[in-house]
């Protein structure tokens, strides 16, 4: 139950349900998808991200497939810069650059088109979790290769005892969590 009173991290903590053994047994996976049952606690969230990533002046809003586009978006459009999607390999019709990638229970590759950034843009990267940082690094591998660079990381959630800010924070500094484990 949430209540008016309570931080934002107190009322996401609330809402955030944990599903022992997905994808794959040992996982403690965190499903932020109950989020999304409660408008006026979206909105908090968004102003929140809006918050962090605003005095950063981004060119454009990196989102990550595929919870990262949650929030991503309306964040973009709050800020009123490009949101930027990357998917999974084989999900985008256009031509891609790709990154493989380490996550904590196996590997994948990211793809973005190949005219999604412009060169010298400044981007902020966005996903729901930041766990070991494989996707977040992955993410940044393809921005510079687009020839932009990444000014932020976002995340809703961060899990601190996979130390992915470590992984990320000497590439840059800049990186904001809503709600900490």
């Amino acid at each position: 139950m949430i209540k008016a009173d309570q931080s934002l991290e107190s009322k996401m903590k609330a809402i955030v349900r944990d599903v022992p053994d997905f994808p794959k047994p040992g996982i403690l996976f965190k499903d932020l998808s109950p989020l999304l049952k409660h408008p006026e606690l979206a909105k908090e969230i968004i102003e929140q991200l809006v918050a962090n990533i605003a005095p950063m002046k981004p060119d454009a809003l990196v989102c990550l497939e595929s919870r990262g586009f949650w929030f991503g978006m309306p964040v973009a459009l709050a800020l009123g810069i490009p949101m930027i999607p990357m998917r999974k390999q084989g999900k985008l019709p256009y031509t891609c650059i790709s990154q493989e990638y380490k996550l904590e229970y196996g590997t994948a590759k990211i793809e973005m088109h190949t005219d999604a950034l412009e060169k010298g843009w400044k981007v902020a990267v966005h996903d729901d979790l930041l766990a070991t940082g494989g996707t977040a690094d992955a993410a940044l591998k393809l921005v510079k290769q687009a020839g932009a660079e990444v000014c932020a990381f976002s995340f809703l959630v961060e899990l601190e005892f996979l130390k992915g800010r470590d992984a990320l924070k000497s590439a840059c500094p800049n990186i904001f969590s809503l709600i900490e484990y």
